[in-house]
């Protein structure tokens, strides 16, 4: 019996997908739930399982199509088809054996694992963009399993293989003696020496362009910037940091501390929680907040939602949740829809200082840094604190620079004295 796999209903928001990659090929078994395809919104990457055992017998959409809800992408033959009446009378023959998926002859016996184990869609993606061989790749995960760190040293090491100099024949002319140029080879272009590929840019980096050049085109943003001594957050982290991994089976990390402190300075500056909306300003009694992410595929925000109702425990889960399914590609559109307020954090990656840019319609955005020793003065004497720059780039239009300034203050204070946290003082 053939089955028609079709494109799922995309959300209310999403009008189309792009066919990103096939993970069956006609002739390959599939077992139902088993990924079939992957299609790449410009929000997430939607898995596409096998409705029912069987036999891929024909692909009907190829990669980098554009796709609708209800399109038809391939055919499944089953395996087991309902058995006809007539054949209910008869004795049942052995059903024959499914055949083996085919590997290549020039594969050799000891790169054969590779084949039977699964790949990540981070490791499919980089041996696809890269046109490479997973045979041709020592992996050193578990029982030799490829790992996205197995492909960039392999592409590292490819760099950085010594080119042979082509042999290029001396011209002598008649009449003139030969010289040092007579020999010089020509100049290689840039094109020549350096090489140059051109891929398709993906649905989600198309769309973070898109919304970009919307939030500096559509909003007056402004920066303002402040530094935090962070050396009390410090204390009561290396206080506590066990007892309460052991209560709730997470680190305490930075991030919940600035989550805290973001939420009470909203509630005392309602304007930067709100949004501009037509001719109407949006004010929102709840507090969602969207913590930048980055994956594979781009900058993703996912959302906790009822910060103010989440203790530090829910917060730091939360935060570590959205971190492994943005990495493994596993992020829906509900994790990515609504917010009030963003915080990004330059800081993972060594960053000291940045602006960063509005998510609309939200009206203010907070960029956390690195943390680092420096000198200040402290009662008249000079000491050495681990302090962090922020910055806090808000819509103008909406929030007048007074209240930046007192709005990102606020958090300052709050995380050099991390107790009124508690005692929301």
């Amino acid at each position: 019996m053939s089955i028609q796999v079709t494109v799922p209903n995309l959300p209310e928001s999403v009008q189309d997908a792009t066919l990103s990659e096939w993970h069956k090929q006609p002739g390959d078994t599939v077992s139902m739930g088993e990924t079939l395809v992957e299609l790449e919104t410009d929000k997430v990457v939607l898995d596409v399982p096998a409705p029912q055992d069987g036999v891929v017998t024909q692909h009907l959409r190829h990669k980098g199509d554009i796709v609708t809800s209800g399109e038809i992408l391939a055919i499944i033959e089953s395996v087991l088809s309902p058995p006809s009446p007539v054949a209910e009378a008869k004795p049942m023959e052995p059903e024959p054996e499914p055949t083996p998926v085919p590997v290549p002859e020039t594969v050799r016996e000891e790169t054969l694992h590779i084949y039977a184990q699964p790949i990540s869609p981070a490791v499919r993606r980089l041996l696809s963009e890269h046109n490479l061989d997973a045979a041709q790749i020592k992996g050193s995960g578990k029982d030799g399993r490829l790992n996205k760190q197995d492909i960039v040293d392999y592409l590292e090491t490819q760099k950085a293989r010594p080119v042979a100099a082509p042999f290029i024949a001396p011209i002598a002319s008649a009449a003139a003696p030969a010289t040092i140029a007579a020999y010089a080879a020509p100049t290689p272009s840039v094109a020549q020496s350096q090489g140059e590929r051109r891929v398709p840019m993906t649905r989600l980096r198309a769309r973070i362009a898109e919304r970009l050049i919307e939030s500096q085109r559509n909003t007056a943003t402004l920066t303002t910037f402040n530094e935090v001594d962070m050396h009390k957050v410090f204390e009561v982290r290396n206080q506590y940091k066990a007892r309460f991994e052991q209560e709730y089976k997470v680190k305490l990390g930075f991030m919940s501390f600035f989550v805290k402190a973001a939420v009470e300075a909203l509630k005392r500056f309602p304007a930067v929680n709100a949004s501009i909306e037509g001719g109407d300003i949006v004010y929102h009694d709840y507090y969602d907040i969207g913590i930048a992410v980055s994956s594979d595929r781009g900058l993703v925000v996912p959302i906790l939602r009822g910060v103010d109702k989440l203790d530090f425990g829910a917060i730091e889960k939360s935060v570590l949740d959205y971190s492994i399914k943005a990495r493994d590609g596993k992020l829906s559109l509900e994790d990515l829809t609504g917010g009030t307020f963003t915080i990004t954090n330059g800081g993972t990656y060594g960053s000291l200082l940045s602006t960063p840019i509005l998510n609309p319609p939200q009206s203010g955005i907070l960029g956390m840094h690195a943390i680092k020793d420096r000198p200040i003065v402290e009662n008249g004497q000079i000491v050495i604190r681990p302090m962090i720059y922020l910055a806090f780039s808000y819509d103008h239009r909406l929030i007048d620079g007074r209240e930046a300034v007192l709005f990102l203050y606020t958090i300052k204070e709050l995380l050099e004295d991390p107790v009124r946290l508690l005692l929301k003082v």
